[in-house]
């Protein structure tokens, strides 16, 4: 035998030792997270157990100590299933997202909560949000903001109603591609698609097909089912609904914008505590006079607190009444916010904390 293939076989060797200790480490891990569940009592349920504050905590000290040659995104995926799976064991989460299957916020779920985690798709933005409200949903993923189309109006405007609380945030970069039955660009007529991507692919679609009539649905997983059924038809869709429906992709990466991102909220019914590096989302009314805004927001100002975001909604109270959605950085309970969150409440309407929760990782 050569030395070359000598040294490839100690090399594989050294593999699989490797590969048995972190295997070992995982089921000890595995064990540990069983011996918690004991601790804290029988009878409860996967979302007694979840703290995405603690979780958020192992997952920045993952990056920390990354030292390549795998990204911190990729350390972090890796890190999260261990996580995601170890918390399965008894009972796993149900996640509620806009469905069907295929879809961005089902892979916003699965960046999250990993795969181990019980997705729901359903049919719209408000279902979700009901779902969660009525417990059949531990948690829900929705769109909020696409980082070239702004914010998603129907995901605020349900804060309006809904008592859900903000339990955390995902960004996920979108990629956009054209599948078809046939493959072929030149067979395509009319092409399906979510709103949002109809947009975010504008530039695309009227240099490389001028004259195909675009059709706005539910969803990008639900344009690809209906692409599916018509030799004429495409749809904008990610890879993944592509393959789940049995499409060819015509063209990849047919996004206007290479930074194209969109962020997604976290819904549930409680708050957590703090990570030690959140945001903080804050719902706030304001009453008719000279001077309002200014009022409340003075004392971020004041208390040397970041503005991250402020979007102002109609408030359905009464015409001309408006509400304004606020993020910024920082715990509610942790000072200084809670001295300006404080501090707002004297010259506001109403002051609502939305959630405060871990920043999104990589």
């Amino acid at each position: 035998m050569s030395e070359s293939k000598i040294a490839l076989s100690e090399m594989r060797e050294h593999i699989d030792s490797i590969d048995r200790q972190i295997q070992q480490l995982i089921s000890e891990r595995a064990n540990r997270a069983l011996e918690v569940a004991k601790v804290k009592g029988e009878g409860l349920s996967a979302i007694d157990y979840y703290r995405p504050e603690r979780e958020a905590h192992v997952l920045r000290m993952v990056v920390d100590r990354n030292d390549g040659p795998l990204s911190d995104a990729e350390m972090v995926r890796l890190f999260r299933e261990i996580m995601s799976s170890c918390l399965a064991q008894e009972d796993p989460l149900k996640i509620g997202f806009l469905g069907p299957e295929g879809t961005f916020s089902e892979q916003a779920v699965h960046k999250h909560f990993g795969h181990a985690a019980y997705g729901l798709p359903l049919g719209s933005i408000e279902e979700v949000f009901q779902e969660v409200a009525a417990g059949h949903a531990d948690f829900g993923v929705v769109p909020v903001e696409n980082s070239g189309q702004g914010m998603i109006q129907i995901t605020l405007d349900m804060f309006l109603t809904s008592k859900a609380t903000i339990c955390g945030e995902v960004e996920l970069r979108v990629h956009q591609c054209l599948h078809s039955q046939t493959g072929k660009l030149e067979s395509v007529r009319r092409v399906y698609a979510h709103a949002q991507s109809l947009q975010q692919c504008k530039t695309w679609l009227r240099i490389n097909l001028p004259e195909v009539e675009c059709i706005a649905v539910g969803s990008n997983a639900e344009a690809a089912r209906l692409a599916r059924h018509a030799d004429d038809a495409a749809a904008i869709a990610g890879e993944t609904a592509g393959k789940v429906y049995g499409l060819h992709t015509v063209a990849k990466g047919i996004e206007d914008r290479a930074d194209n991102t969109t962020r997604f909220l976290v819904i549930g019914r409680t708050l957590f505590p703090s990570s030690g590096n959140d945001r903080t989302s804050l719902l706030v009314t304001v009453n008719d006079k000279p001077g309002a805004l200014y009022d409340i927001l003075s004392p971020f100002v004041k208390h040397g607190i970041s503005l991250n975001r402020i979007e102002s909604r109609p408030a359905h109270t009464g015409k001309w009444q408006y509400a304004f959605f606020i993020d910024v950085s920082g715990h509610v309970d942790t000072a200084p916010l809670k001295e300006a969150v404080a501090e707002i409440g004297h010259s506001a309407a109403t002051v609502r904390v939305l959630g405060s929760y871990p920043v999104a990782l990589p």
